[in-house]
Protein backbone atom coordinates (compact mmCIF):
# COMPACT_ATOMS: atom_id res chain seq x y z
CA UNK A 1 0.00 0.00 0.00
CA UNK A 2 2.02 2.89 -1.18
CA UNK A 3 -0.63 5.19 -1.02
CA UNK A 4 -1.59 4.29 2.80
CA UNK A 5 2.34 4.49 3.53
CA UNK A 6 2.59 8.08 1.67
CA UNK A 7 -0.63 8.71 3.84
CA UNK A 8 0.24 7.65 7.33
CA UNK A 9 3.50 10.25 6.44
CA UNK A 10 1.84 13.40 5.97
CA UNK A 11 -0.39 12.34 9.15
CA UNK A 12 2.66 11.87 11.26
CA UNK A 13 4.34 15.42 9.23
CA UNK A 14 1.13 17.34 10.60
CA UNK A 15 1.24 15.90 13.89
CA UNK A 16 4.60 17.02 14.40
CA UNK A 17 4.03 20.55 13.00
CA UNK A 18 0.84 20.51 15.46
CA UNK A 19 3.36 19.44 18.50
CA UNK A 20 5.17 22.68 17.93
CA UNK A 21 2.59 25.05 16.92
CA UNK A 22 1.01 24.13 20.38
CA UNK A 23 4.35 24.52 22.31
CA UNK A 24 4.63 28.41 20.96
CA UNK A 25 0.85 29.09 21.69
CA UNK A 26 2.35 27.71 25.46
CA UNK A 27 5.41 30.26 24.82
CA UNK A 28 3.36 32.96 23.59
CA UNK A 29 0.62 32.81 26.02
CA UNK A 30 3.10 33.09 29.13
CA UNK A 31 5.17 36.08 27.64
CA UNK A 32 1.91 37.95 26.57
CA UNK A 33 0.63 38.05 30.21
CA UNK A 34 4.26 39.65 31.14
CA UNK A 35 4.04 41.98 28.10
CA UNK A 36 0.72 43.46 28.84
CA UNK A 37 1.75 43.97 32.65
CA UNK A 38 4.71 46.27 31.44
CA UNK A 39 2.83 47.85 28.79
CA UNK A 40 -0.18 48.58 31.68
CA UNK A 41 2.87 49.61 33.90
CA UNK A 42 3.99 52.37 31.68
CA UNK A 43 1.17 53.99 30.77
CA UNK A 44 0.40 55.96 33.88
CA UNK A 45 3.60 57.38 33.07
CA UNK A 46 3.22 59.21 29.78
CA UNK A 47 -0.12 59.95 30.62
CA UNK A 48 1.35 61.81 33.63
CA UNK A 49 4.27 63.13 31.84
CA UNK A 50 1.53 64.53 29.33
CA UNK A 51 -0.23 66.34 31.37
CA UNK A 52 2.68 68.03 33.26
CA UNK A 53 3.82 69.09 29.59
CA UNK A 54 0.22 70.58 29.03
CA UNK A 55 0.86 72.67 32.19
CA UNK A 56 3.95 73.71 31.27
CA UNK A 57 3.12 74.08 27.30
CA UNK A 58 -0.13 76.34 28.65
CA UNK A 59 1.84 78.11 31.59
CA UNK A 60 4.36 79.80 30.08
CA UNK A 61 3.50 81.07 26.56
CA UNK A 62 6.54 83.05 25.91
CA UNK A 63 9.04 80.05 24.93
CA UNK A 64 8.12 78.48 22.49
CA UNK A 65 10.12 74.86 22.23
CA UNK A 66 10.68 73.46 18.54
CA UNK A 67 9.11 70.37 18.97
CA UNK A 68 5.61 72.61 19.45
CA UNK A 69 6.43 75.63 16.97
CA UNK A 70 3.52 74.48 14.45
CA UNK A 71 4.55 76.81 11.58
CA UNK A 72 8.21 76.71 10.34
CA UNK A 73 9.90 79.24 8.56
CA UNK A 74 11.49 77.32 5.74
CA UNK A 75 9.59 74.08 5.08
CA UNK A 76 11.47 71.13 4.37
CA UNK A 77 9.93 68.88 2.00
CA UNK A 78 10.50 65.83 3.99
CA UNK A 79 8.92 63.58 6.89
CA UNK A 80 9.92 60.97 9.29
CA UNK A 81 8.60 57.86 10.01
CA UNK A 82 9.19 56.22 13.66
CA UNK A 83 8.31 52.45 12.50
CA UNK A 84 7.59 50.07 15.32
CA UNK A 85 7.03 46.33 13.91
CA UNK A 86 8.47 42.76 15.38
CA UNK A 87 11.87 41.07 15.37
CA UNK A 88 10.15 37.90 14.65
CA UNK A 89 7.08 36.44 12.64
CA UNK A 90 4.79 33.77 13.07
CA UNK A 91 2.12 36.72 14.69
CA UNK A 92 -0.34 36.21 11.98
CA UNK A 93 -1.16 39.74 10.13
CA UNK A 94 0.10 42.12 12.59
CA UNK A 95 2.84 43.33 10.99
CA UNK A 96 1.42 43.82 7.36
CA UNK A 97 -1.21 45.73 9.13
CA UNK A 98 0.85 48.22 10.37
CA UNK A 99 2.73 48.40 7.39
CA UNK A 100 0.23 48.55 4.61
CA UNK A 101 -1.11 51.75 6.62
CA UNK A 102 2.47 53.34 6.46
CA UNK A 103 2.51 52.57 3.15
CA UNK A 104 -0.56 54.60 2.39
CA UNK A 105 0.47 57.45 4.73
CA UNK A 106 3.78 57.32 2.96
CA UNK A 107 2.02 57.66 -0.54
CA UNK A 108 -0.08 60.49 0.27
CA UNK A 109 2.89 62.66 1.73
CA UNK A 110 5.16 61.51 -1.35
CA UNK A 111 2.20 63.24 -3.51
CA UNK A 112 2.09 66.50 -1.85
CA UNK A 113 6.30 66.67 -2.98
CA UNK A 114 7.33 65.51 0.53
CA UNK A 115 10.55 62.84 0.79
CA UNK A 116 10.68 60.06 3.27
CA UNK A 117 13.05 59.12 6.10
CA UNK A 118 12.63 55.94 8.33
CA UNK A 119 13.71 55.11 11.80
CA UNK A 120 12.98 51.58 12.01
CA UNK A 121 12.56 49.54 15.61
CA UNK A 122 12.10 45.80 14.88
CA UNK A 123 13.46 43.79 12.41
CA UNK A 124 10.63 42.96 9.60
CA UNK A 125 10.11 46.57 9.13
CA UNK A 126 13.50 47.26 8.51
CA UNK A 127 13.60 44.60 5.87
CA UNK A 128 10.66 45.64 4.74
CA UNK A 129 11.75 49.53 3.93
CA UNK A 130 14.71 48.57 2.25
CA UNK A 131 12.92 46.29 -0.13
CA UNK A 132 10.63 49.08 -0.87
CA UNK A 133 13.74 51.55 -1.25
CA UNK A 134 12.99 53.55 1.72
CA UNK A 135 15.50 56.03 2.84
CA UNK A 136 16.37 54.20 6.64
CA UNK A 137 18.55 56.58 8.74
CA UNK A 138 18.63 54.14 11.76
CA UNK A 139 17.27 51.51 13.24
CA UNK A 140 16.99 49.10 15.74
CA UNK A 141 16.32 45.25 15.96
CA UNK A 142 16.87 42.55 18.68
CA UNK A 143 14.57 44.46 21.00
CA UNK A 144 13.68 41.03 23.21
CA UNK A 145 10.49 40.45 24.61
CA UNK A 146 11.14 43.74 27.51
CA UNK A 147 11.71 47.38 25.49
CA UNK A 148 15.03 48.93 27.48
CA UNK A 149 15.24 53.36 26.51
CA UNK A 150 18.89 53.03 26.44
CA UNK A 151 18.74 50.22 22.90
CA UNK A 152 15.94 53.42 21.80
CA UNK A 153 17.30 56.77 22.30
CA UNK A 154 20.23 56.31 19.90
CA UNK A 155 17.78 55.70 16.99
CA UNK A 156 15.17 58.19 18.18
CA UNK A 157 17.26 61.07 18.52
CA UNK A 158 18.97 60.89 14.94
CA UNK A 159 15.35 61.68 14.26
CA UNK A 160 14.26 64.44 16.81
CA UNK A 161 18.10 65.91 16.24
CA UNK A 162 16.94 66.35 12.24
CA UNK A 163 13.26 67.71 13.39
CA UNK A 164 15.41 70.55 15.57
CA UNK A 165 17.41 71.29 12.91
CA UNK A 166 14.87 72.06 10.39
CA UNK A 167 15.35 69.26 7.92
CA UNK A 168 12.00 67.33 8.54
CA UNK A 169 8.68 68.91 8.73
CA UNK A 170 6.67 66.32 10.89
CA UNK A 171 7.66 63.08 12.37
CA UNK A 172 4.96 59.94 12.86
CA UNK A 173 5.11 57.15 15.23
CA UNK A 174 3.72 53.95 13.97
CA UNK A 175 2.90 51.14 15.84
CA UNK A 176 0.28 48.64 17.28
CA UNK A 177 -2.04 49.37 19.74
CA UNK A 178 -3.13 46.74 22.33
CA UNK A 179 -6.84 46.96 22.78
CA UNK A 180 -7.32 43.61 24.53
CA UNK A 181 -6.32 39.80 24.05
CA UNK A 182 -8.37 39.25 20.57
CA UNK A 183 -7.74 42.82 19.34
CA UNK A 184 -4.73 45.06 17.99
CA UNK A 185 -4.79 47.97 16.15
CA UNK A 186 -2.38 49.69 13.57
CA UNK A 187 -2.04 53.08 14.63
CA UNK A 188 0.03 56.00 12.49
CA UNK A 189 0.26 59.14 15.43
CA UNK A 190 2.22 62.30 14.91
CA UNK A 191 4.67 62.74 16.92
CA UNK A 192 6.17 65.76 16.26
CA UNK A 193 5.32 68.87 16.17
CA UNK A 194 3.59 68.01 19.09
CA UNK A 195 -0.67 68.89 18.31
CA UNK A 196 -2.64 71.32 20.43
CA UNK A 197 -4.68 68.42 20.90
CA UNK A 198 -1.75 66.40 22.93
CA UNK A 199 -0.61 69.12 24.92
CA UNK A 200 -4.10 70.56 26.17
CA UNK A 201 -5.64 67.39 27.32
CA UNK A 202 -5.96 69.65 30.89
CA UNK A 203 -6.44 72.50 29.16
CA UNK A 204 -10.04 73.45 31.00
CA UNK A 205 -9.47 71.72 34.44
CA UNK A 206 -6.58 73.82 36.18
CA UNK A 207 -4.61 76.63 35.51
CA UNK A 208 -1.23 75.95 36.91
CA UNK A 209 1.60 78.27 37.79
CA UNK A 210 5.14 77.14 37.99
CA UNK A 211 8.30 78.46 39.20
CA UNK A 212 11.20 77.36 37.25
CA UNK A 213 15.02 76.45 38.13
CA UNK A 214 17.27 77.18 36.90
CA UNK A 215 15.44 78.42 34.01
CA UNK A 216 12.04 77.84 32.01
CA UNK A 217 13.95 76.88 28.73
CA UNK A 218 16.32 74.33 30.28
CA UNK A 219 13.11 72.98 32.13
CA UNK A 220 11.11 72.37 28.75
CA UNK A 221 13.37 71.62 26.39
CA UNK A 222 14.48 68.51 28.93
CA UNK A 223 11.33 67.68 29.79
CA UNK A 224 10.05 67.72 25.76
CA UNK A 225 13.03 65.34 25.06
CA UNK A 226 11.73 62.77 27.98
CA UNK A 227 8.01 63.06 26.79
CA UNK A 228 8.68 62.23 22.99
CA UNK A 229 11.32 59.48 24.65
CA UNK A 230 7.99 58.46 26.93
CA UNK A 231 5.90 58.23 24.01
CA UNK A 232 7.99 56.13 21.99
CA UNK A 233 8.78 53.83 24.48
CA UNK A 234 5.05 53.18 25.08
CA UNK A 235 4.34 52.91 21.81
CA UNK A 236 7.29 49.87 22.08
CA UNK A 237 5.58 48.46 25.15
CA UNK A 238 2.39 48.46 23.17
CA UNK A 239 3.79 46.51 20.39
CA UNK A 240 5.38 43.92 21.99
CA UNK A 241 2.30 43.05 23.93
CA UNK A 242 -0.14 42.86 20.64
CA UNK A 243 2.93 40.50 19.29
CA UNK A 244 2.44 37.70 22.06
CA UNK A 245 -1.31 38.37 21.36
CA UNK A 246 -1.26 38.21 18.30
CA UNK A 247 1.39 34.99 18.36
CA UNK A 248 -1.37 33.13 20.27
CA UNK A 249 -4.05 33.72 18.55
CA UNK A 250 -2.12 32.78 15.79
CA UNK A 251 -0.59 29.85 16.94
CA UNK A 252 -3.71 28.66 18.70
CA UNK A 253 -5.35 28.95 15.19
CA UNK A 254 -2.78 26.93 13.41
CA UNK A 255 -2.91 24.38 15.51
CA UNK A 256 -5.95 23.64 15.44
CA UNK A 257 -6.33 24.06 11.64
CA UNK A 258 -3.48 21.24 12.27
CA UNK A 259 -5.76 19.15 13.88
CA UNK A 260 -8.41 19.51 11.06
CA UNK A 261 -6.20 18.12 8.57
CA UNK A 262 -5.05 14.99 10.66
CA UNK A 263 -8.91 14.33 11.29
CA UNK A 264 -9.25 14.64 7.28
CA UNK A 265 -5.81 12.61 6.49
CA UNK A 266 -7.07 10.04 8.55
CA UNK A 267 -10.63 9.70 7.30
CA UNK A 268 -8.72 9.38 3.60
CA UNK A 269 -6.68 7.11 4.93
CA UNK A 270 -9.51 4.66 6.53
CA UNK A 271 -10.68 4.56 3.10
CA UNK A 272 -8.12 3.54 1.15
CA UNK A 273 -7.07 0.96 3.07
CA UNK A 274 -10.43 -0.63 3.29
CA UNK A 275 -11.04 -0.07 -0.19
CA UNK A 276 -7.88 -2.16 -0.75
CA UNK A 277 -9.11 -4.72 1.81
CA UNK A 278 -12.10 -4.97 -0.32
CA UNK A 279 -10.30 -5.33 -3.26
CA UNK A 280 -8.37 -8.25 -2.34
CA UNK A 281 -11.20 -9.52 -0.90
CA UNK A 282 -12.56 -9.60 -4.54
CA UNK A 283 -9.92 -11.29 -6.03
CA UNK A 284 -9.78 -14.35 -3.58
CA UNK A 285 -13.54 -15.31 -4.35
CA UNK A 286 -12.88 -14.17 -7.87
CA UNK A 287 -9.78 -17.00 -7.62
CA UNK A 288 -11.60 -19.71 -5.69
CA UNK A 289 -14.55 -19.41 -7.91
CA UNK A 290 -12.48 -19.96 -11.22
CA UNK A 291 -10.90 -23.21 -9.92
Amino acid sequence: MAVGKEIRGKIKSVENTKKITKAMEMVAASKMRKAQDRMRAARPYSDKIRNITSNLATANPEYTHPFMAQARGVRAKAVGFIVVTTDKGLCGGMNTNVLRLVTQKMRELETAGNKIEVVAIGNKGLGFMNRVGVKVVSHAIQIGDTAHLDKLIGPVKVMLDRYEAGELDAVYVCYTKFVNTMKQEAMVEQLLPLSSAQLQADKDSLSWDYIYEPEAQTVIDELLVRYVEALVYQAVAENLASEQSARMVAMKSASDNAGNVIGELKLIYNKTRQAAITKELSEIVAGAAAV
